[in-house]
């Protein structure tokens, strides 16, 4: 590919990224378009013309996701990645290309299909040298959901674990990502019943979340409302009622915003404080919730 033509590639694949950072999406995807357009009229079996045009494809296959046109963001990953087949020098956009159609299909409720890019995408990255562990700590991440929807506790706990491992080990205890695989092996636990497991891996998530984001944020509010779930089944009562409390009040403080999310945490709290006979404190916070979209 020659120089100019290179260049107006670039400048145009700039444009997107410009649009895109200004919240104009439709018009990123007339210069996705035009960039697409360009790297295919000079589509050679020149290696640099075949990366251009799978790099353009890849720009505008993110663009049509973002929009929801999902249908033709597969589309385009889908022959982006064609073009880098028996690429060994391109695979960790290979890799990525994986990821991106694995997370469309789930977009699209297609799970085995899903599974399928996801899986080929965690192979990709373990066999870097050296391996991109991040990349595959997200892989078995999204794999873990994937198996939990299918009831495959077992299977979902060895990937959530694998993540975990990564992240800990990567990042460190305290590290937001390390803290949202914490929250998820903890709901894992908790919807299969093992709530000893639950609470430590809940109170990890909460600590976390409390060092790096601080009291004040919807992820650590959610936190303590998970916590206070497992621990109401742990037979910690009053530490329950703690964070029922703590995880209530800051949804409320947080404002409309984060109403549906105020709704579910005050009927979780009140449920518990039923159970425990305080049907008059219940029917309080009921009216305070419902007083906020008064």
């Amino acid at each position: 590919m020659d120089s100019s033509t290179a260049t107006l590639i670039q400048i145009l694949r700039e444009r997107v990224d410009d649009l895109v950072a200004q919240g104009d999406y439709q018009e990123a995807l007339h210069a996705a378009n035009a960039a697409v357009d360009k790297a295919q009229q000079k589509l050679t079996a020149d290696l640099d013309s075949v990366d251009s045009f799978a790099d353009a494809l890849e720009v505008r296959g993110e663009l049509f996701r973002s929009l929801g046109r999902l249908d033709e963001a597969l589309a385009d990953y889908d022959q982006a990645l064609d073009q880098l087949e028996n690429r060994p020098d391109r695979m960790m956009q290979v890799g990525r290309l994986c990821a991106d159609i694995g997370a469309v299909y789930d977009s699209l409720d297609s799970s085995s299909k899903a599974g399928e890019y996801w899986q080929r995408a965690m192979a990709i990255f373990e066999e870097e040298d050296p391996p991109a562990l991040l990349d595959v700590a997200a892989m078995a991440n999204n794999l873990a959901y994937l198996k939990k929807s299918d009831g495959d506790i077992d299977g979902a706990e060895a990937y959530f674990l694998k993540a975990l491992e990564i992240l800990h080990k990567e990042l460190g205890r305290d590290h937001e990502e390390t803290a949202i695989v914490s929250n998820n092996i903890g709901a894992l636990y908790q919807a299969a019943g093992y709530h000893e497991q639950a609470r430590e891996m809940h109170m990890l998530a909460l600590e976390a979340r409390q060092k790096t984001l601080g009291e004040n944020h919807p992820d650590t509010a959610q936190s303590h409302n998970n916590l206070a779930l497992a621990l109401a089944e742990t037979g910690d009562k009053p530490w329950a009622r703690r964070h029922f409390d703590k995880s209530l009040t800051a949804f409320e403080n947080l404002g409309g915003e984060y109403y549906d999310e105020t709704l579910k945490v005050a009927a979780n709290f009140c449920e518990f404080l039923r159970g425990e006979g305080e049907d008059e404190t219940a029917d309080r916070i009921d009216e305070r919730v419902k007083a906020m979209v008064a």
